[in-house]
C-alpha cells in the first residue's frame, strides 16, 4: 500500500470514529450516566432477587432509553442550541449531525430499547419506559420547554422516573411506595439543580427565548423558589427511610446532605442580583448531593444493610 493510500485510509478511520462519537454525544452521556445510576440502585432496593443479566438488560435498555431522548431532544432543539453558548457545539448545531440523522437514530434507540425490554424484562417496565421517552421527548421538549417557567418543574418528571423503570423491572410493579418516593427526591431535587444553573446562564435562555424562571420571573424570585424547593426535598429525601427501603446510614447521610444542600440555597437566596458564586456551588453540590443519596442506598442494599 503506498503512502497515499495507507495516509488516506486512516482519514478515513478517523472520520468514521469521529462520526461515532458524534452520534454518542447526542445521547448526552453525563445525563445518562446520573440515569443509568438512580435506576440501578432502584432496581437493588426493590424488594426480592431478579438475575444478574436481567437487570444489566434493563439497566443498559433504561441507559439507551435516556439516549434516546437525548437525540430526539436535540434535534428538535437545535435552533436554541444554536443561540445558546452552552449548547452551541453539540452535534446537532455544530454541524456535525444532520437534524434528520439525529430524529431517525432517537426513534430507532427509543423503539429498540422498549421492544428489548418488554422482550427480555418484563411489560410494565417497558411501557413506563416509554411512557418516560413520550413524556421528555413531547411533554417536555417540545410542549412545556417553550411555554412557561415551570417548564422544569412539570418536565422533571421525566428525569425521575428511572428509578420507577427499575424497581419495574425488578419486581413488575408500578405502585409500590418505594419507588415513587425515590421519584419525588429526585422531582423536588430537579429545580433547584437547574434554576441554579439559568441564574448564570439566564442571558443564554433569554437569547434563545426559552422562559426560564430568571428570565420570566427575574432572580430575587428564583433565589426564592430554589429555597424553597430545597426545604421541600429534605423531608421527602428521608422517606425512603421511612418507608423501610433505606436503613440507618441512608438516614444518616440524608439527614447531613439535605442540611448542606439547604445551607447552600439559603446563600444563593441571600445573594443579591448579579451574583452567582452561591449559585454555582449549589448546582455543583446539587450533583453531589443526589449521588450521594442514592449511593447511600445502594451500598446498604449491596451490603446487606437494609
Amino acid at each position: 500500500m503506498s503512502d497515499a493510500a495507507y495516509a488516506a485510509k486512516n482519514e478515513a478511520a478517523r472520520a468514521t470514529e469521529a462520526r461515532a462519537v458524534d452520534f454518542m454525544r447526542l445521547l448526552k452521556p453525563r445525563v445518562m450516566s446520573l440515569v443509568v445510576f438512580t435506576s440501578a440502585v432502584s432496581l437493588l432496593a426493590a424488594p426480592g432477587s431478579v438475575h444478574p443479566v436481567t437487570a444489566l438488560i434493563a439497566v443498559i435498555c433504561i441507559a439507551v432509553g435516556a439516549g434516546a431522548s437525548g437525540a430526539i431532544n436535540m434535534w428538535f432543539d437545535a435552533d436554541i442550541d444554536a443561540v445558546m453558548s452552552r449548547t452551541a457545539a453539540r452535534p446537532v448545531p455544530a454541524g456535525l449531525v444532520g437534524r434528520g440523522d439525529a430524529l431517525v437514530f432517537g426513534l430507532f434507540l427509543a423503539a429498540a430499547s422498549v421492544f428489548t425490554m418488554g422482550l427480555l424484562v418484563n411489560l410494565a417496565a417497558a411501557a413506563m419506559l416509554a411512557f418516560t421517552i413520550f413524556f421528555y421527548a413531547v411533554i417536555y421538549t417540545m410542549w412545556l420547554k417553550r411555554l412557561t417557567p415551570q417548564n422544569i418543574v412539570i418536565g422533571g418528571a421525566a428525569g425521575a422516573f428511572p428509578p420507577v423503570i427499575g424497581w419495574a423491572a425488578a419486581t413488575g410493579d408500578l405502585a409500590a411506595p418505594g419507588a415513587w418516593a425515590l421519584f419525588a427526591i429526585i422531582f423536588l431535587w430537579t429545580p433547584p439543580h437547574f434554576w441554579a444553573l439559568a441564574l448564570y446562564r439566564s442571558g443564554d435562555y433569554a437569547r434563545a427565548g426559552v422562559p426560564m424562571m430568571p428570565v420570566v420571573a427575574g432572580e430575587p424570585a428564583t433565589r426564592r423558589q430554589i429555597l424553597v424547593y430545597a426545604v421541600l426535598l429534605a423531608p421527602v429525601a428521608i422517606l425512603p427511610w421511612v418507608l423501610g427501603v433505606g436503613g440507618a446510614l441512608y438516614l444518616a447521610v440524608a439527614v447531613v446532605s439535605s442540611l448542606v444542600f439547604i445551607a447552600l440555597a439559603a446563600v444563593v437566596w441571600r445573594q443579591p442580583t448579579g451574583y452567582y458564586e452561591g449559585a454555582k456551588r449549589l448546582f455543583g453540590y446539587s450533583i453531589v448531593h443526589l449521588f450521594t443519596l442514592f449511593a447511600a442506598l445502594g451500598i446498604e442494599h449491596a451490603a446487606g444493610w437494609a
